[in-house]
């Protein structure tokens, strides 16, 4: 009965979608907004049917209703109830469903705050809206349909479960945030290009675009960093970030949502960059469109990805009319996007954001070549050309060490223009501290690699040009009255933008703490047999036992391993497992085995365990150990990006301009 309410719910919304284009029409025609109130019900009620359905397919999956596909397919009887839950986007048809979903979450926030101070941009924000809803409708109702039915000739005993790889803790926050973040730039897109058809480019609008953005963004950061979380703890390799096809169309929005950010403030400050504003605001929802059809089409193989050849053509064709329609607007109001403005000088503000932008700009686009090119090449002569993590990193980490320098730069100018004796006086400090850490880890490391000595000498430029910008404030907001603490409160409160940028910016200069971390990791592959021990990189590691044990949904091989450092005590305990889920199924080839790994992590290194494969006849282990330095650095930084985000989303009392 649940289920055929979902069902219904998901039909009536896509006959809803279509009353909604007709009554848009009939207002384009007649101008009476009668008939704008109606389209706006409409898709309020298009958002309600949607989430109702959702419920429906949520509850199903929870019951475990395997008479519905689905179900059948993502959930089994002995998978966890939670586990259940996130079964919701699994697959291709629930992941869709759960999009929609969220979109209409979103939209019902859209319409019910952001329009209702802009009303000019309520006709073409329904329009646009209507479009992008009524192809996921679409796909949702005759292609991937969460409620479709087993076939009726097949008893469905039980169902297959839930891929053991999903079967984790990360999994049930990384794709809902990764999702709000995607879907977030939905809004961006309907809201610049309404912008502009409405013809409405005004100062409020660029306030409110750009809070659209922060929002979006933290839930992309956050995304993007739980999903190298769940890498790193799940898949067994030892990385966080792998170049893969699905993660890099992740961070291609999310490159061009920071530049948009940086770029925005120009236009909410001196009104210049309408235009580029306006291209970055929407190509970052049609960077995840162009990352979604990557990732359902089955033209990439990946661990994120979902395969399903039938959705390729309809995703390209949708991106396809989405590039056609935002390049008509945007030649159509190229006067409009003119501005009388100019940057006076580069060594301004506004020419540290626009060198920033073209930083990220070029970064996203070597992402972008490398991503494609396999796919273009196989398409051109069928010829598949493998592009690894080398050339990504050969292009990528100078220009992510220009990236980091210029986030120390850009505090240290004014807006306008800066003087030769402002930049010299301003650099000084940062200058010293860099030169200083760059030849205290010469000292201790060495000159052997020329990027690890860069990176510890921007992130000491970078943090000591913040550090200098927080204590300018904090100098501007002493009080004889009031205490040290409630004199920092007052400083981060003064300006929210400003500070909650500094903050990111602070995050980014711990993640590459972390990413310097790489060039120091080691690792060995090797076997014991409970009783033996093996030594590397200043430990021992001894295999005690290895114990098996049958579990609710897997069978385990569970080692027991402990660590002796090198004064010879006992450091830690390491318990790697290698699991078997549907060990029961008679048929080999169903059962999954999985490695769950172990890890000793502490804020200098991590001692990474991976329990390989298990010789019941010999009754020997197969094991990798990954030393892997200053790994935590890299969630602490994403930790605190989010936090700085977070704390960006609430302007000043009285308004001012920083960065972001």
């Amino acid at each position: 009965m649940i289920s055929q309410i979902g069902s219904l719910a998901l039909s009536i919304s896509g006959g809803l979608i279509l009353s909604t284009f007709f009554f848009l029409f009939y207002y384009s025609i007649k101008k009476n907004k009668i008939f704008l109130e109606i389209a706006e019900r409409g898709l309020i009620a298009i958002c309600f049917c949607v989430i109702l359905s959702t419920l429906c397919l949520l509850n199903e999956l929870l019951i475990s209703n395997f008479n519905l596909q689905y179900v059948a397919q993502y959930t089994s009887y002995e998978t966890p109830l939670f586990f259940k839950f996130t079964a919701l986007w699994a697959g291709q048809a629930g992941s869709l469903l759960f999009w929609t979903f969220i979109m209409s979450i979103y939209s019902l926030i859209y319409i019910n705050v952001t329009l209702k101070s802009m009303e000019r941009l309520k006709y073409s924000s329904y329009g646009i809206l209507s479009f992008i809803f009524a192809f996921f409708l679409f796909l949702s109702n005759f292609v991937a349909n969460p409620f479709k039915p087993v076939s009726s000739d097949i008893i469905v005993q039980n169902g297959n479960g839930l891929n053991p790889l999903l079967q984790n803790m990360t999994m049930a926050i990384h794709p809902p945030m990764l999702y709000l973040g995607f879907i977030g730039t939905t809004i961006l897109f309907v809201m610049a290009l309404s912008a502009i058809i409405s013809k409405s480019l005004t100062f409020e609008w660029i306030q409110s675009i750009r809070r659209w953005s922060l929002i979006t963004w933290t839930f992309l950061s956050a995304g993007i960093i739980l999903g190298g979380y769940w890498a790193y703890n799940e898949l067994g390799w030892g990385g966080y970030w792998a170049w893969d096809p699905v993660e890099n169309s992740s961070l291609m929005p999310w490159l061009i949502l920071t530049a948009f950010i940086h770029s925005s403030m120009i236009q909410e400050k001196r009104g210049m960059l309408k235009s580029w504003n306006i291209l970055l605001a929407s190509s970052t929802f049609l960077l995840v469109i162009l990352g979604t059809f990557i990732t359902r089409s089955g033209i990439i193989s990946s661990v994120h990805s979902f395969t399903a050849e039938n959705l390729g053509p309809l995703f390209l064709s949708f991106l396809s009319i989405l590039i056609l329609f935002t390049g008509y607007w945007f030649f159509k109001r190229s006067d409009l996007l003119k501005s009388d403005e100019k940057i006076d000088s580069f060594t301004s503000r506004e020419g540290g954001f626009l060198y920033n932008n073209l930083i990220l700009l070029l970064m996203c686009f070597i992402v972008l070549w490398g991503t494609l090119f396999p796919i273009l090449s196989e398409a051109w002569n069928g010829e598949k050309i493998y592009v690894g993590a080398t050339y990504f990193n050969q292009l990528n980490v100078p220009i992510g060490l220009a990236l980091l320098f210029l986030m120390g730069i850009g505090p240290l100018l004014s807006w306008k223009k800066t003087s030769r004796s402002t930049l010299l006086l301003n650099f000084k400090i940062p200058m010293l501290v860099s030169f200083i850490s760059g030849i205290i880890y010469s000292i201790f490391f060495g000159l052997f690699d020329l990027y690890p000595l860069v990176t510890c000498m921007g992130i000491s430029f970078t943090a000591t040009s913040i550090i200098g910008e927080f204590r300018k404030s904090y100098d501007k907001s002493k009080n004889r009255n009031k205490s040290i603490l409630q004199t920092m409160i007052n400083m981060f409160l003064r300006n929210r933008y400003k500070n909650g940028g500094y903050i990111v910016h602070i995050g980014i200069t711990l993640l590459f703490v972390g990413f310097l971390g790489r060039a120091f990791e080691v690792e060995k592959e090797f076997n014991l047999s409970p009783g033996e021990e093996i030594y590397f990189a200043n430990y021992i590691f001894k295999l005690n036992n290895i114990t098996s044990e049958a579990r609710d949904n897997h069978y385990a091989f569970i080692s027991d391993m402990d660590v002796i450092d090198e004064r010879n005590s006992l450091l830690t305990s390491l318990y790697p497992e290698k699991r078997i889920y549907f060990y029961w199924n008679p048929d080999p080839e169903k059962r999954q085995p999985h490695s769950e790994l172990d890890i000793y992590s502490t804020m200098k290194k991590d001692i990474y365990s991976i329990f390989s494969a298990y010789d019941a006849e010999k009754n020997q282990g197969y094991f990798k150990i990954m030393i892997n330095p200053l790994v935590n650095w890299v969630w602490i930084g994403g930790i605190v990006m989010v936090i700085g985000s977070l704390f960006a989303f609430w302007p000043s009392k009285r308004r001012e301009y920083g960065i972001i």
